[in-house]
């Protein structure tokens, strides 16, 4: 099959550090290809792939600083898409773009399906999805749904990472965790409360984004200082993560917002180490309490899970994530998808004809 997928430029494909999105569509990329797909990556210049790259502009544009208007070369990136298609150079068009390509390419043949990667509860996002209400879109988890159930909903599919990108390291646990971005939401602040109440050593790996960094400077730092416990470590890459993520008894995930999914905490399976994540968003479907960590409602019960982390077979958490959160049972789920919209292509023809 001929696939285009098409990804953020804010990062280049996998990203250097941070990057979420970009991180799950080089995984994906790479299974197709290795599936014998013909793909073909829209996206950065400097991003490394074993698909062809089709790259708008030669550097992530987070690491651009001459770049002060990313949505222009988003929209050329897009017609390049659209002229391509319109070459019949695709069968088939995965978006990682939010709602930017649908009113382009809800016009044209070729099917298409855009998987949504972030939060959808803010009310302007109502009208998008009234107005868009045909277009077949995927979730990363049911939790992201429930705002917009009027969405043409057609599946949804847990991320995956490769099967040996993390792996248990042979080191002794011996300190609590967080991973990924400091922010109000992430409630790094909660975790350093509850480890301070367990009294057990923190460590942070986790970058501060210039939006950021009046938050971290306010109200982090200053839990961070004088803090015995608390060692911050800053932005780490994958391969420094086995290491990170093996050496912690647990992996805190105090969030307080609709998580879409958590990448953070299918790395944290891959390497043996449970997860103590609030109840929020994803995180019920993501975790199964009591076999891979903890859904917890608040930092008392928090603070009694990690009481609870020894009584945990890491080795039976890693089998769980080979189980449900690879890269591979990822690509094969989206190639099940891309076939059934392939086969409802009259559908959407007649769709495009009538505008």
């Amino acid at each position: 099959m001929r696939i285009a997928q098409v990804a953020p430029l804010t990062e280049a494909v996998p990203p250097k550090l941070y990057g979420g999105t970009e991180r799950v569509v080089h995984w994906l990329t790479e299974e197709l290809v290795a599936l014998g797909h013909d793909v073909t990556l829209f996206a950065s210049g400097d991003s490394e792939t074993s698909a062809k790259l089709d790259a708008t502009w030669p550097k992530a544009l987070r690491l651009d600083g001459s770049v002060r208007d990313p949505n222009a070369l988003h929209m050329v990136m897009l017609e390049r898409v659209r002229q391509k298609s319109d070459d019949d150079e695709f069968d088939f068009l995965h978006f990682h773009l939010d709602y930017y390509p649908w009113s382009l390419f809800y016009r044209q043949p070729t099917p298409f399906v855009t998987t949504l990667h972030g939060r959808l509860d803010l009310p302007e996002h109502q009208p998008v999805f009234n107005t868009f209400s045909k277009i077949p879109v995927i979730s990363i988890s049911g939790a992201q749904r429930r705002p917009v159930p009027h969405a043409h909903w057609v599946r949804t599919i847990h991320h995956g990472l490769p099967e040996g990108l993390l792996t248990p390291q042979p080191v002794k646990p011996s300190y609590l965790a967080v991973l990924g971005r400091i922010a109000p939401e992430k409630g790094v602040d909660r975790a350093i409360k509850i480890a301070t109440r367990c009294g057990i050593p923190l460590k942070i790996a986790a970058k501060v984004d210039r939006a950021d960094q009046e938050y971290y400077d306010e109200l982090i730092k200053p839990l961070i200082q004088g803090n015995p416990l608390v060692d911050f470590i800053g932005e780490i890459n994958d391969r420094e993560k086995p290491d990170f993520l093996s050496g912690a008894v647990g992996l805190l995930v105090p969030i307080d917002w609709p998580e879409p999914f958590g990448l953070v905490m299918i790395e944290a399976m891959a390497c043996g180490t449970p997860v103590i994540a609030y109840n929020r968003g994803s995180v019920p479907e993501v975790i199964d309490d009591g076999l891979t960590g903890f859904v917890v409602e608040d930092e008392i019960s928090a603070v009694s899970a990690v009481g609870r982390l020894a009584t945990l077979d890491r080795g039976a958490i890693r089998k769980q994530f080979e189980t449900r959160f690879t890269a591979r049972r990822m690509a094969l789920d989206y190639l099940a998808t891309y076939h059934g919209l392939m086969e409802a292509k009259p559908r959407f023809k007649l769709v495009a004809s009538a505008e």
